[in-house]
């Protein structure tokens, strides 16, 4: 088992179609002790049903992901209550829906803002203060994700490919800062899946059928592949890699066409 005796934190789980969940799933059946925030006190119970197969999980409400004040305190509590960790994966974006319905021209600057604010500062800001409250073990990992969508235009995707753009150029630069303490920081480029937030893209299902004609595989990802890449990147077997963007999704990206 992979991750036997290591602590991982997994942020922005939702429900049991969310990469997140996949995460989840792959970390646990490889020997994780699992820990998760989640955002809304209302959704407490459902969080609750849904971690209950994680057995010795603990999930956290945290109702901002990047305001710093909100974040040092949760992190704080799970340090007293669970110790220091070995992994977090940062599982949280956000874009108001019509900066992803509209044309990328009439981002609002609001709008803007808040994409990169939520989707890459976030990530910043939980790398920080993990590092300031002394709450990674050595040889931690942290991993985020990502899509194709940074590096090319997607109809629908929009102001996200910005704010992904500057998540994986965060990965870069967060790699070389906590690289001097044997701390590893990578992001997944998942293909393609069903999720709630996927809703968001319009003709998302267009996308799943191109991905499926032209991927050299020939297929989509499921959630529970992207696990376990995530859970290849959480463990000591990728220890020599950091910084950067491991693609899974049945090799769409090499595609020209």
């Amino acid at each position: 088992m992979l991750l036997k005796g290591k602590t991982i934190l997994i942020m922005g789980i939702r429900n049991k179609w969310s990469i997140a969940y996949g995460i989840a799933k792959s970390a646990y059946e490889n020997g994780a002790k699992l820990l998760f925030t989640y955002m809304g006190e209302e959704n407490k119970s459902k969080i609750e049903e849904l971690t209950k197969d994680f057995e010795g999980s603990k999930a956290y409400v945290l109702d901002g992901a990047s305001e710093d004040d909100l974040v040092k305190d949760v992190f704080t509590k799970i340090k007293e209550e669970n110790g220091k960790l070995d992994g977090i994966v940062h599982a949280i974006a956000h874009a108001n829906t019509e900066d992803l319905h509209n044309d990328f021209i009439f981002t609002s600057k609001e709008g803007f803002a808040h994409a990169n604010d939520v989707s890459a500062y976030s990530f910043v800001l939980v790398a920080r203060t993990a590092k300031e409250l002394d709450m990674l073990n050595e040889n931690a990992s942290l991993v985020t994700l990502t899509y194709h969508g940074s590096t090319k235009v997607l109809q629908g995707y929009n102001v996200m490919g910005i704010a992904k753009a500057a998540l994986e150029s965060s990965v870069r630069y967060l790699a070389e800062n906590l690289g001097k303490e044997g701390i590893r920081v990578n992001a997944v480029s998942a293909g393609p899946i069903k999720t709630l937030s996927a809703k968001g893209i319009k003709d998302f299902s267009s996308i799943l059928t191109v991905v499926e004609e032209k991927a050299p595989l020939h297929r989509n990802v499921t959630i529970e592949q992207v696990g376990n890449v995530s859970t290849f990147l959480l463990s000591s077997l990728s220890d020599a890699i950091t910084g950067q963007i491991i693609y899974a999704d049945s090799g769409y990206n090499i595609m020209g066409i």
